[in-house]
């Protein structure tokens, strides 16, 4: 059968069985055939279990020549939080904070480990056969942390986030929506390329709001929060100097919010597969929501929040502090703003 013999629908399958293994492929580089074979493998057995968002895979642990994994329907961590689980002897002994921790952080788990959730939570583990025994190379884990992380939920206790908005959104026509989208995505765009070219590492995402984005930067910590926030005023920078050069409405006028708060990440389902973009929701997109009603027009807005500083480089007046204010974070923030200055966005010259 020729390609073009094909419907739509046998496309769109063909492309959602592309293993995810593909997505990952500075990493897996990195292994040999075999290693980079039993891992496709490993990720089609995954899927299986995933049963096309049926259930989330909550943990894993190496087991001889395969894995230990846990599978829960979808809807049962919020059974588990919440008390409501059918089945009794998990509600009794299982808290909201025990579940939080499962979801937090590196997925992996000891055998005891393993044992222990599956008895509290009642339920048994599943074991993946896999064609060779995992190599314990730590590409290798970092890889199937991923494909786990994807077919699951995972909670971040502190994550930086920042909303542009579309000012009068709803008000444009249909084609202005659309070229004001396309603006903004490009303003983003522009500025991502703009830190990476001072090697300023922000590994951005987003997340549509329906008149703009939300956008985190992937990597956790105090710098890339600050650097997140420099990204933000390198964005709205663009966004300005696109602005005073236009003479349609193709350029939208910006607010912005920055808030440091919790959520949760997810893959949504689309077609047979989820996606390979991760979505939030949680305190800090609620936070946001609430600030963006209140923010002017070209204004931003900034979070009264706690960002976790554990584990940085901090100052003396920092150190008395596990978590910064949002007031001595933008003082952190604004002593390395000078690195940003110089940057030509649009044409124009950025000066700090």
């Amino acid at each position: 059968m020729e390609f073009d013999d094909l419907s739509q629908s046998g496309v769109r399958r063909i492309i959602n069985y592309s293993p995810y293994l593909d997505q990952l492929a500075p990493h897996a580089n990195e292994m040999g055939l075999r290693q980079r074979s039993n891992l496709v493998h490993l990720e089609s057995c995954l899927h299986a279990e995933w049963s096309l968002g049926q259930n989330s895979i909550l943990s894993w642990c190496p087991l001889d020549d395969g894995i230990l994994i846990l599978v829960v329907p979808h809807y049962a961590i919020a059974e588990y939080t919440n008390g409501t689980s059918a089945d009794l002897r998990a509600t009794q002994t299982v808290s909201a904070t025990f579940i939080t921790e499962l979801i937090s952080g590196d997925r992996q788990l000891t055998l005891t480990q393993m044992q222990k959730v599956a008895r509290l939570l009642n339920i048994e583990s599943k074991f993946i056969r896999l064609r060779q025994a995992l190599s314990d190379h730590p590409v290798e884990t970092q890889i199937i942390e991923k494909m786990i992380r994807r077919y699951g939920i995972t909670y971040v206790a502190s994550r930086a986030v920042t909303l542009f908005d579309i000012v009068g959104f709803s008000l444009l026509t249909p084609f202005e929506q659309m070229t004001q989208l396309n603006s903004l995505s490009y303003s983003l765009n522009s500025a991502h390329a703009k830190m990476l070219e001072l090697d300023v590492s922000i590994n951005f995402a987003r997340s549509s709001s329906g008149d703009g984005f939300y956008i985190w930067n992937r990597d956790q910590g105090l710098e890339a929060n600050v650097n997140l926030y420099h990204f933000m005023h390198l964005v709205l920078a663009d966004n300005a100097i696109a602005q005073s050069k236009s003479t349609a409405r193709t350029v939208p006028r910006l607010r912005a919010c920055f808030h440091v708060g919790s959520c949760y990440e997810f893959h949504q389902a689309e077609g047979l597969n989820p996606t390979t973009h991760d979505f939030i929701v949680g305190d800090v997109t609620i936070e946001l929501a609430r600030m963006i009603d209140a923010a002017m027009p070209g204004q931003i807005l900034v979070g009264d929040f706690l960002a976790n500083a554990s584990g940085q480089h901090l100052t003396d007046m920092e150190e008395s502090q596990v978590h910064l204010d949002a007031v001595t974070f933008l003082h952190r923030a604004q002593g390395n703003l000078a690195q940003l200055s110089g940057l030509e966005l649009s044409g124009e010259r950025v000066t700090a």
